[in-house]
């Protein structure tokens, strides 16, 4: 059979996506009942999912917002990010992680990854504090937490604001303990290709009051009923607007919908943590493939599994590569262009060249569907278009 016939032979009936979310009866009840009540906006839903993410994590308290954006601009809001800010962060990324910042006035600092996690580099993030620094936000890529001991560190020695875009961690640990616990303040996202869904939300948990007290005004207009908050009280009805806030509210219906999914949470972790073990197995061995590693504090939730296709060893682009997936309707994905080389950020000065590992790691980098309703079969599909891809266009010496 030639290459050609033998790639045809291995298409799919139906496009495979990277990702996507797995409802069941017991979430369509929970949002029904919703809709059957009283609330469907600010109701009681929320701070009942509230709770169930806290408590999952270990965390004091948590605040559900309209998406991870808006909790990650919460959380810089909460940190006094303002416009003689440097906030560190890494290119790998989706843009909310740094667009966050430019939110708040402030200017993002972009540093290189490690190599070998694709995660921010510690010992970047050091030589890159300035007196200016106002925070360092850690991205958990692929769901593999930061070197949060080593980045806390930091922080504490600097006086910094710790920040954890968690986005694609929740479920994940650290050295044993629940992402979610160690940082100042952690964001999850609640987006359908997360590990639960909202189908829109993100939420922020944290063990300081303060910083809660802040993110619930600034997720409503920075408005407040408190008593204990108000700077003068004419009566029940009474409100204040304190800061400049945002309608960042999550609704009593996406509360329904989390507070149902995170019953499932670690099922589906396990299940994510079984197909990587899948795709680890069947894939090992291809030299040119390079397959993603642990660092051993970690236990990743494993959002995403990234491949890397060495350009010596292969005829092929990775452009081409890509397009030959996706012929063979395997929707594979890119994560992620290094966000300085965005258009916007180009006219904000940042220059291609500054972080030579991620812009690297970006040339070579491919993702492989991954998500807990994948069935072996689907796993399996997956690897045989991987192998077969690979002896069509790796180099013969």
């Amino acid at each position: 059979m030639s290459d050609k016939e033998s790639i045809s032979f291995a298409k799919r009936e139906a496009m495979l996506p990277y990702g996507q979310q797995w409802l069941d009866e017991s979430d369509i009840e929970a949002v029904v009942q919703v809709l059957k009540g009283s609330f469907i906006t600010q109701g009681p839903m929320i701070e009942a999912f509230e709770k169930k993410v806290a408590q999952y994590v270990g965390a004091s308290y948590a605040v559900a917002f309209t998406n991870g954006t808006a909790a990650l601009h919460g959380a810089c809001f909460a940190a006094d990010i303002g416009p003689s800010d440097e906030v560190i962060t890494t290119p790998i990324t989706f843009i909310a992680s740094s667009n966050c910042v430019l939110y708040q006035g402030g200017t993002p600092v972009f540093v290189d990854i490690d190599p070998q996690t694709y995660n921010i580099d510690p010992e970047q993030v050091e030589k890159h504090i300035t007196n200016r620094t106002r925070a360092i936000i850690g991205v958990d890529f692929t769901g593999q937490p930061v070197q949060v001991e080593r980045l806390k560190k930091l922080a504490d020695q600097h006086k910094l604001v710790f920040i954890e875009d968690a986005a694609h961690s929740i479920g994940a640990e650290y050295a044993g303990i629940k992402v979610g616990k160690l940082a100042d303040m952690t964001m999850f996202s609640f987006h359908p290709v997360k590990h639960v869904t909202t189908g829109e939300g993100g939420i922020i948990v944290t063990d300081n009051e303060i910083y809660y007290r802040k993110l619930l005004q600034f997720r409503n207009h920075g408005m407040t009923r408190d008593p204990l908050e108000l700077k003068k009280n004419d009566g029940a009805w009474y409100y204040e607007m304190q800061h400049l806030g945002y309608n960042y509210r999550m609704t009593d219906l996406q509360a329904a919908l989390g507070w149902s999914q995170m019953d499932k949470l670690d099922d589906f972790v396990e299940r994510r943590r079984q197909i990587v073990h899948l795709y680890q197995s069947e894939l090992a061995g291809l030299p040119g493939l390079i397959l993603p590693v642990q660092a051993p504090e970690t236990n990743s939730s494993w959002h995403l599994f990234v491949i890397r296709w060495a350009p010596e060893y292969f005829t092929a682009s990775r452009k081409e590569i890509f397009d030959q997936f996706r012929e063979l309707n395997i929707g594979v994905n890119v994560h992620y262009i290094p966000v300085y080389l965005q258009p916007y950020y180009e006219q904000l000065g940042y220059q291609k060249g500054l972080c030579p590992i991620a812009e690297q790691y970006y040339d070579t980098c491919l993702t492989l569907p991954l998500f807990p309703k994948m069935s072996n079969e689907d796993v399996m599909d997956v690897c045989k278009v991987v192998r077969l891809i690979y002896e069509k266009n790796r180099i013969r010496s």
